[in-house]
C-alpha cells in the first residue's frame, strides 16, 4: 500500500512541490519513498511494505526505461500475469506484484487494466510519447484525485497532499456540498473542494498533448444471470469466494482480519483460518452499551477457530477523534468510520495488512432498506389518503427512545417509502435520514442556493436506478448502490480510516470477479422473500455458528443519538451557536438552531444530521481557517465546556 503523487507541469518550480506532496502522504506509506523527475512531470511515492520487501523500491521502470509507474494497491492475479508475461520474453526487475502492469501497458495499451484484478490506483508515464495514463480499480478500492490547468495536471493519492503544495486554492464546492447532505457522500467526480476531481472507479484518464480525455473500461452485468439449480450457483459461490480470499492473502508479512461479529467479516476470517495452519489475528471492538455490542459474536468466530483474538471496548469519547478523522479524510467523518478507525488502530499493533467484511451487504441485498422496499409494498395495500393523515399522526405518538432501529423510526420509515414507488422511493430512502430536497430548501439559504444548480439529489441515484444493464428491480437497487455509496462512501472511509494508522485493508467481497459473479444470481436468490442476504448466508452457514448466521442484522454502531442528548448535548449548542456556515450565508440560522433543540428535547431524533453538521463546521474551520488536529482538540474541549 502506498501513496501516489504527480506534477505534470512545464514550470520547473511548481514540479519542486512533489516532495511537500510526499511529505502529506507519508502514512500511506511510511517505510519509504521514491522519486522520478524529468522536464516535464516529477512523480512521487510513498511505501508500505508489504511484498518483495528488499528490493520492491518505486518508482519502477520497464526493461529499456521508456515507462516509469507509481501504484498504490495489490494486483492479486499477479503471480499467473507475471508467469505469462514472462512466457513471452519479458524481464522483470522486481518481485512486485503491480511491475506486471508496466509490461501489460507494453502489450495492451491502456487496455491493460482490464487484465488486472486487485486494488489499485496508478499513474504510468509513457517517456517517448509524454503521455501520461491514470487508472482506478474496477470498484473504486483505492482513490485517486487530480486538477487539470491549461498545460499542467496534478494527481495524488489524497486531497491534502494537493493543497498541501500552496499551488491549489482551497474553495468550497457548494454543488457538491448540496449532494453530500442528502446522500452522505460526493456523487460523480464532486470533492468538497472547486476544480479538484476524483477519477472515478473503473475507469482511467489519459493526459497527451495537454488534453485529458477519462475513459470508463469497467461495469457489471446484472441481465446474463446463472444457470442451474440455487444448490449449484451456492456451490459456485462458496469456491469463488475462497478463491477470492485466498488471493487476497497474497502477502509477504503476516495477515490479519477484521471480525465484527457480522457475518461478512467472520466469513471471510473463517476462510482464511481454513486455508492456512497458523492462527489468524483477528481485531474486533465493542461499546459498553449492550444493544451495539458485537463482541460476543466475534467471539464464537475466534473461538470456534483458535484465532489470535485482540478486543478492545470503547467509550463514548469519541468527539476528540473527529479532528484527526477529518484530516485523514479531507473531509468530513462519518459514524461508521468511527469503529473503522478505532479497530484499523488496534490492528495496527500487530501486523500490517487485515482482510475486512466490505460489500457483502452491497451484492447480497443485506440492508433493512432491501426488505423494506417489498414491505412498504404490502403495506400500501392501505388507502393513500389513511397513510398521509392517520397514519402520520398514530406514528408520530409512538415514544422514540433515541435507540439503533426504534419502532418509531421503522414505523416513520414504512409509512413515507409507501408513499412512493420503486427508483423515486429508493432514491427518497438515501437522504430520508439526512437532507430531503424541501429540507435543503429550508438548510440552505436562497442566496446560497443562487451559486449552483441546486438539483435534486435523486437524480444522482436515479440514473443508475434506471440503467439499461439492470432489469430486478433488487437488482436494480444493487446495481445503484455499487456504482454510488460503494466507491464514493463506504470505500473512501474504509481506505482513509485504515491508511491513517498505514495499515493495508483488502476487501474479497469487493473483488470485482466476485461482484460480477454475484450480479448473475437471480435476485431472488439474494433477497428470498424477506430474508436478507439468503444465498451468502448459506454459504457462511458453512464455516459459522447457526445463530450467528441468522440472527437479525445488527451492524456495528455507537448510540450517537444518546450521546448527543447527554454528554454532547452542551457540545452542540456551543457549536451552532459560533456557525461558520451560517456566518457565511450557506446555511440559515433558524432552521439549524430547530433541528438541534427539536433532538435535545427528545421529539425528533436529528442525530444523522447533525452529525453532518457537526463534522462540517470542525472541518471547515480545519481546512479554511487552517487549524490543526492539536488545535481543534483545544477547541472542542473549550465547547465541552457549560457557558
Amino acid at each position: 500500500m502506498c501513496g501516489i503523487a504527480g506534477i505534470l507541469s512545464p514550470d520547473p518550480t511548481q514540479r519542486q512541490a512533489i516532495s511537500v506532496m510526499a511529505r502529506s502522504l507519508e502514512h500511506r506509506g511510511p517505510d519509504d519513498e521514491g522519486f522520478y523527475r524529468d522536464a516535464s512531470i516529477s512523480l512521487g511515492q510513498t511505501r508500505l511494505s508489504i511484498i518483495d520487501l528488499e528490493t520492491g523500491l518505486y518508482p519502477i521502470s520497464n526493461e529499456d526505461d521508456t515507462l516509469v509507474l507509481i501504484c498504490n494497491g495489490e494486483i492479486y492475479n499477479s503471480p499467473e500475469l507475471r508467469k505469462s508475461l514472462i512466457s513471452r520474453g519479458h524481464r522483470f526487475r522486481t518481485r512486485t506484484d503491480v511491475e506486471v502492469i508496466l509490461h501489460l501497458y507494453e502489450e495492451h495499451g491502456d487496455n491493460c487494466v482490464k487484465q488486472l484484478r486487485g486494488m489499485f490506483a496508478f499513474a504510468l508515464w509513457d517517456i517517448p510519447k509524454q503521455r501520461l495514463l491514470l487508472a482506478r480499480d474496477q470498484m473504486g478500492q483505492k482513490p485517486l484525485f487530480f486538477v487539470k490547468g491549461d498545460d499542467r495536471l496534478f494527481f495524488a493519492s489524497e486531497v491534502k497532499a494537493l493543497l498541501d503544495t500552496g499551488l491549489i486554492k482551497a474553495e468550497m464546492e457548494l454543488e457538491g456540498l448540496w449532494h453530500y447532505v442528502s446522500l452522505r457522500f460526493m456523487p460523480d467526480a464532486f470533492t468538497f473542494f472547486k476544480d479538484i476531481h476524483k477519477l472515478s472507479a473503473g475507469s482511467y484518464l489519459v493526459y497527451e498533448n495537454g488534453v485529458a480525455q477519462i475513459q470508463r473500461y469497467w461495469d457489471i452485468d446484472f441481465v446474463n444471470k446463472h444457470s442451474g439449480t440455487e444448490k449449484t450457483i451456492e456451490e459456485g459461490l462458496h469456491d469463488t469466494l475462497l478463491d477470492t480470499v485466498r488471493s487476497h492473502m497474497l502477502s509477504d508479512v503476516r495477515v490479519g482480519a477484521f471480525l465484527s461479529g457480522g457475518i461478512d467479516s467472520s466469513t471471510v476470517a473463517a476462510m482464511m483460518a481454513v486455508s492456512q495452519e497458523q492462527a489468524v489475528p483477528v481485531f474486533s471492538i465493542g461499546v459498553k452499551e449492550q444493544s451495539f455490542n458485537e463482541l460476543p459474536f466475534a467471539r464464537m468466530v475466534s473461538e470456534r477457530y483458535r484465532m489470535e483474538a485482540h478486543e478492545e471496548v470503547v467509550e463514548s469519547d469519541l468527539i476528540h477523534r473527529i479532528p484527526d478523522m477529518i484530516r485523514h479524510m479531507d473531509e468530513p467523518s462519518d459514524p461508521f468510520g468511527v469503529g473503522v478507525y478505532l479497530v484499523a488502530a488496534l490492528a495496527r499493533k500487530q501486523v500490517k495488512v487485515v482482510l475486512s467484511g466490505d460489500g457483502g451487504d452491497e451484492s447480497f441485498a443485506g440492508y433493512d432498506r432491501f426488505a423494506g422496499q417489498r414491505l412498504a409494498d404490502y403495506y400500501a395495500i392501505l388507502p393513500q389518503w389513511m397513510r398521509r393523515s392517520v397514519m402520520r399522526r398514530l406514528i408520530k405518538m409512538i415514544p422514540d427512545t433515541f435507540q439503533y432501529k426504534t419502532l418509531a423510526q421503522k414505523a416513520h420509515w414504512l409509512n413515507e417509502m409507501s408513499l412512493r414507488e420503486r427508483g423515486d422511493r429508493y432514491a427518497h430512502s438515501m437522504s430520508f435520514l439526512r437532507f430531503t430536497h424541501d429540507s435543503k430548501m429550508s438548510l440552505f439559504t436562497e442566496e446560497a442556493r443562487g451559486k449552483f444548480d441546486a438539483g435534486d439529489s435523486r437524480e444522482k441515484i436515479l440514473i443508475h436506478f434506471n440503467a439499461a444493464n439492470v432489469n430486478e428491480l433488487v437488482d436494480r437497487m444493487l446495481y445503484t448502490d455499487l456504482m454510488t455509496r460503494m466507491p464514493d462512501h463506504l470505500l473512501v472511509i474504509a481506505d482513509r480510516m485504515c491508511m491513517a494508522h498505514s495499515l493495508e485493508n483488502r476487501s474479497p467481497l469487493v473483488d470485482h470477479r466476485l461482484v460480477e459473479y454475484a450480479a448473475a444470481i437471480p435476485g431472488s436468490m439474494k433477497l428470498k422473500g424477506m430474508k436478507l442476504k439468503h444465498i451468502l448466508r448459506s454459504v457462511s452457514a458453512r464455516y459459522l455458528p447457526r445463530e450467528l448466521v441468522y440472527r437479525e442484522k445488527q451492524g456495528f454502531g455507537f448510540p450517537i443519538a444518546l450521546w448527543l442528548r447527554t454528554d454532547l448535548a452542551g457540545f452542540l449548542r456551543n457549536l451552532f451557536n459560533e456557525s461558520r456556515l451560517v456566518e457565511l450565508g450557506i446555511f440559515d440560522h433558524a432552521f439549524v438552531k430547530r433541528l438541534v433543540e427539536e433532538h435535545l428535547a427528545g421529539r425528533v431524533d436529528h442525530n444523522f444530521r447533525l452529525w453532518i453538521l457537526l463534522n462540517l463546521e470542525l472541518w471547515y474551520r480545519m481546512y479554511f481557517e487552517n487549524r490543526s488536529v492539536d488545535q481543534m482538540r483545544e477547541f472542542t474541549d473549550e465547547l465541552l465546556l457549560p457557558r
